[in-house]
């Protein structure tokens, strides 16, 4: 594979896959958070600095059929501008002749931002003279785009084999790679990984690959009510997978013979509605009163956190505590948030990942105290889950 510090960029073009999926606002169509693009500018920096021009493709949202104004990749042009502190051209298309016309000629210290991909439905049916006719845009291919990686699409994986020995990955995507190596294969202990969100069903197979690797697992969000209620507790109306009691119950035997110190919480703070305004109570979290339901951890839990993770060596942060976005049940997110900080700030090795996490350690401003904030949920949780992403293979291979 080729490696992207030590490639010749000089007179290149460069065709590089980001993932610009960022959200904007409904009716101003500007970004409310740029945290993708500026995650590309070092490897888009490097290329121009180093002599060569960058055509960028990426999708934004879905589409349905053709272009739509408010997933055109113009409302970013200008912002993307800005971050690389470089030119960027706009072609209203990815692969009409007026966009290989521009791609053509390209200077170099240049940029052209191609149109939506998906504007195309060839684009995620992966087909391959779609990716054909992306590959006359440059004369290597780079991915970047690890949120996509997962994904067996025309961009993110079958133009790579219109590149046999110029494609490889970005500065992004190689530290994405090695974050998760680390996380998974350091000698370094303890370790412990941290998993919160909805759903035990979302998170069965990650907590399975992880048992084998980790000191510690720390259990939060809404999926903590399945295995107190696979425990015989009462959880009163709170969220509850009943076809996954017994996959808790597994779980829980699994950690115990593996010898994982698991951490279910053992305190809650519970609400008589899912309202910011609600009435609120903290309780064991094994006897909640029917109707009503748990929306954050308590502070016994909250305690038992922050003493397992000040002493971790590697974190793996993957959802939230309780629901962060009601300032009244974010307490355990904040805690576990500014622990997995202070533990970074120690020497300890930390990974953001999932959408819900990064969104949190944004929100709470500590994104730059930690090691790595993961730019691709779904793609990070099947790499750790062991799976092969055709983004990652089709350079590899």
């Amino acid at each position: 594979m080729t490696q992207f510090s030590s490639y010749d960029f000089s007179g290149k073009r460069a065709l590089v896959r980001v993932d610009f999926n960022v959200p904007l606002d409904k009716e101003t169509l500007a970004i409310t958070d740029d945290t993708r693009i500026r995650a590309a500018v070092p490897t888009i920096r490097h290329i121009l600095d180093n002599g060569g021009s960058v055509v960028l493709m990426s999708h934004l949202g879905r589409p349905k059929e053709g272009y739509e104004k408010r997933f055109s990749l113009e409302n970013i042009a200008d912002h993307i501008a800005t971050l690389t502190q470089a030119e960027v051209l706009f072609a209203g298309d990815c692969i009409g002749e007026k966009a290989f016309e521009m791609s053509a000629v390209l200077n170099p210290g240049q940029i052209l931002l191609l149109e939506n991909v998906r504007f195309y439905p060839e684009e995620t049916a992966g087909d391959k003279d779609f990716a054909a006719s992306l590959s006359r845009h440059g004369d290597v291919y780079v991915n970047d785009a690890f949120g996509t990686a997962h994904r067996a699409h025309a961009s993110t994986t079958v133009v790579a084999q219109f590149f046999s020995n110029d494609k490889m990955f970005g500065k992004l995507i190689e530290a994405e790679i090695k974050s998760v190596d680390k996380v998974l294969n350091s000698s370094e202990k303890p370790v412990t990984a941290i998993v919160g969100g909805a759903k035990v069903s979302s998170k069965i197979t990650i907590i399975e690959q992880l048992l084998d690797k980790v000191d510690n697992l720390i259990v939060g969000g809404g999926m903590a009510y399945t295995f107190v209620k696979a425990n015989g507790g009462e959880v009163g109306g709170s969220l509850v997978e009943e076809n996954y009691l017994d996959v808790a119950r597994k779980i829980m035997e699994a950690a115990r013979s593996k010898g994982v110190n698991l951490l279910i919480p053992t305190d809650t703070v519970i609400a008589d509605a899912f309202d910011n305004d609600a009435n609120t109570n903290e309780v064991a979290i094994d006897e909640i009163p029917s109707g009503w339901i748990g929306l954050d951890i308590g502070q016994e839990s909250i305690q038992a956190c922050e003493a397992v993770i000040g002493q971790s060596r590697l974190i793996l942060w993957n959802g939230p505590m309780g629901v962060f976005e009601m300032k009244r049940f974010q307490a355990g997110t904040v805690a576990v948030a500014k622990a997995i900080a202070s533990a970074t700030d120690n020497g300890a090795f930390s990974l953001i990942g999932g959408g819900d996490s990064v969104a949190a350690i944004n929100k709470f401003k500590l994104a730059d105290r930690v090691s790595h904030v993961s730019t691709g949920g779904g793609a990070m949780l099947e790499y750790l889950e062991g799976k092969e992403l055709p983004g990652i293979a089709a350079i590899l291979n």
